[in-house]
This record gives C-alpha cells, sequence and structure tokens, in this order.
C-alpha cells in the first residue's frame, strides 16, 4: 500500500497530457496567440516533488511577512500574479521560435516575492539550503550574479533568466507600491551588524 502511494505522487510529476498542457512554452504559445494562459499557469506545476517543496516553502516563509506587514491581500495576489508573468515575459521572448523550450514552476514569483523583503530587512538571516546562515543582502546580490550567468549559459536545464527577471520585477514593484521601501533601504543598509 505505501509502494503505491509513493508510486501515484510520483506519477502526478509525470503526467505527460498535464505538463503538455499547462507548462510555459513559448514557441507554441507564440503560435497559438492563445495560449498565454500558460504565463500563469506553468507557476502551478512543478517538476517534481523537491521543485515544489522548496518553491513553496519559500513562498509561505517570505509571502506572508510580505501579506501582513508590507501590501493589502488584494496588492500580495496581484504582485505575485503578475510576477508570474513578468518574470517569463523575456524568456519568452527569447524563446518563442525555439519548439524544444519547455519551463514549469513558481520560482519567477518566489524570486520576486524574496527581492521585495530584501528592500525592507537587508540584514536579516537566510539559510541557504535550510542550513547555511547568510545575510539577506550578500545573498540576493550573489543570487543575482548566478542568475544573469547562468541565464547566458545554454547548458542548464534551469530558467535562471525567469529567477533573474522575478527579482528585479520584485524590487521594481515595491518600489512603485511603496516607494518608502528604499528610504527604509537606504537606513537599513548603513546598520553593517558585524561592522558593530
Amino acid at each position: 500500500m505505501q509502494n503505491r502511494r509513493r508510486r501515484m505522487r510520483n506519477d502526478q510529476f509525470k503526467n505527460h497530457d498535464i505538463f503538455e498542457k499547462f507548462c510555459f512554452t513559448p514557441y507554441q504559445m507564440h503560435q497559438k496567440k492563445g495560449d498565454y494562459f500558460r504565463f500563469i499557469s506553468s507557476g502551478f506545476i512543478h517538476g517534481d516533488f523537491a521543485h515544489l517543496l522548496f518553491n513553496m516553502l519559500t513562498l509561505y516563509f517570505f509571502g506572508k511577512v510580505l501579506e501582513e506587514h508590507i501590501f493589502s491581500q488584494t496588492q500580495y495576489v496581484l504582485f505575485y500574479f503578475s510576477a508570474l508573468f513578468f518574470s517569463g515575459l523575456n524568456t519568452y521572448i527569447k524563446q518563442k521560435n525555439n519548439p524544444d523550450y519547455r519551463a514549469c514552476g513558481a520560482s519567477g514569483a518566489v524570486s520576486a516575492i524574496i527581492f521585495s523583503m530584501v528592500l525592507f530587512q537587508p540584514w536579516s538571516i537566510v539559510y541557504l539550503k535550510f542550513f547555511i546562515p547568510i545575510y539577506f543582502i550578500l545573498f540576493a546580490i550573489a543570487y543575482l550574479v548566478y542568475s544573469y550567468y547562468m541565464s547566458n549559459k545554454d547548458a542548464s536545464k534551469i530558467a535562471h533568466d525567469v529567477h533573474l527577471w522575478g527579482a528585479l520585477y520584485g524590487i521594481a514593484f515595491t518600489l512603485i507600491l511603496r516607494p518608502e521601501s528604499l528610504s527604509i533601504f537606504k537606513e537599513q543598509i548603513q546598520h553593517v551588524p558585524f561592522l558593530k
């Protein structure tokens, strides 16, 4: 019975029909002109359980703070769904003539949420791989550099450019809706904890 349950869980991530129907496929979206829902639907399917778990845990811990203390619920929902769209827009433009490109997951929107939080708590501690402590601002800079570097390499199957554009969108959205976040960031960034 336990093996059957495990097999059923794995089958949900390997359902080819569902994946093909909802994943992010710029070529098909460009050809059909009506499949733009995939900007959003691809954020609700993931490659495997680890992919889903990482995104949802990150979304829960960072998104909860944004929803309760920074944005209204309506603004937060708008932020999340618009981040799904805008984080994939550059990839759509780059890959619209590539019939082999496919992507899935909420990583672009999750990146937007993480980088929105950086503006408010740059010196907070985050845990890389859940156990390596690192200052939020240092993680953010390394993440941007890494995403930019990897997005220019074709070898990886990870959509690093979605992470990069999601991060930039998160900063832009927050600065527009909460312009005081820039002043908060400037004030916070001056108080370097390891120089006290």
